[in-house]
């Protein structure tokens, strides 16, 4: 039996202990937002926070993170107004919309670290992949929600 909390929520699951934490999410808790995309924790498809820290949940075991808190994209804000989220719809970044989900998560903790980046630095960090190319604008989603947390004062 392995202990989370998922979103704000102490969460047990009864699972073999190498079970990926993709899997306990999808399947056990019913959390679908996070996508499976390659399997080997290199799209980033199925990125969450985990202690605050973005991870690949494909290649995670549910026995690494017992104890720990997690967050998916249903559990970012109630409203779908989390800065990231709404520099996103403003930007109309997603295309296919496979791996946004993925992208949100890996730009909020990019911005957690790196509040007022470059160009350079967008480049250097997210490196979620997506299919459909959408990169321009997700970097102007990026840059809108930087933007917009620094006029708010607050932190990703």
């Amino acid at each position: 039996m392995f202990t989370l909390t998922v979103n704000g929520k102490a969460r047990s699951v009864e699972t073999e202990a190498d079970t990926p934490l993709l899997w306990v999410l999808r399947d056990e808790l019913e959390l679908t937002g996070t996508k499976f995309g390659c399997g080997i924790a290199q799209c980033g498809a199925c990125t969450v926070h985990v202690d605050g820290v973005a991870v690949r949940s494909c290649s995670m075991p549910i026995s690494s993170v017992d104890g720990k808190s997690v967050t998916t994209i249903e559990g970012l804000s109630k409203a779908a107004n989390h800065p990231v989220q709404q520099a996103w719809l403003i930007e109309d970044v997603p295309q296919c919309g496979y791996c946004q989900s993925g992208q949100i998560m890996a730009t909020v903790a990019f911005l957690k670290k790196n509040p007022k980046p470059t160009d350079a630095d967008i480049d250097k960090s997210m490196n979620n992949i997506c299919r459909c190319g959408t990169y321009p604008r997700i970097k102007k989603a990026i840059h809108r929600a930087a933007a917009m947390m620094a006029a708010a004062g607050s932190k990703a």
